[in-house]
């Protein structure tokens, strides 16, 4: 079985592998079942990251800050090449019942029904919820289609009495907040 680990190692001496070292100065590594360590694939760390942030966040825990809210979606959609539009659906007060994938798209553009986001927020029972989608374009300034549909998602969800609170939109490394940026 491979296990993950993480190795510092710094680019003058790498006694594990000639492979290049990170940009921070921290590579990790798969030991593999005969005992030798190689570089991890991408889609391996994202797999394990992913599963670190479900066992943090999961039902029941409350999103205090920012911060982990957009740590918690960063890891979510880290590593799709096409739009995934999702949503954190919260209880009345704002703990996770739970995160759900609703939508994926293309390249550069997701379909977003309403009255699908609606029957999923009745399904849960939610009081609250969180949008998020990714742009994999590496850019997550929020385009004119993007304060449409959460305008539109905005309305619809007023009338079961479902707060929107914010919409994050994330992009590469970098993530922007409608409600930090005034557009709820």
């Amino acid at each position: 079985m491979t296990s993950i680990q993480a190795v510092a190692t710094s680019s003058a001496s790498s006694r594990y592998t000639s492979q290049p070292v990170s940009r921070h100065g921290l590579q990790l590594f798969v030991l593999d079942d005969a005992g030798n360590y190689q570089a991890a694939p991408d889609e391996c760390v994202i797999k394990a990251a992913r599963s670190v942030v479900e066992r943090t966040v999961s039902r029941g825990v409350k999103l205090c800050t920012p911060d982990r809210v957009r740590e918690f979606l960063w890891v979510k959609l880290a590593g799709y090449d096409h739009e995934v539009f999702g949503a954190i659906f919260l209880d009345c007060q704002h703990r996770v019942i739970e995160y759900n994938e609703l939508f994926h798209g293309t390249l550069d553009s997701a379909s977003v029904y309403p009255r699908e986001v609606v029957k999923t927020a009745l399904q849960h029972n939610a009081g609250a919820v969180i949008f998020t989608h990714n742009h994999p374009s590496g850019q997550p300034d929020p385009s004119e289609a993007d304060r449409r549909i959460t305008h539109r998602l905005k309305e619809a969800l007023g009338l079961i009495e479902v707060r929107v609170l914010d919409h994050i939109v994330v992009g590469g490394t970098e993530s922007v907040s409608f409600a930090e940026r005034g557009y709820l």
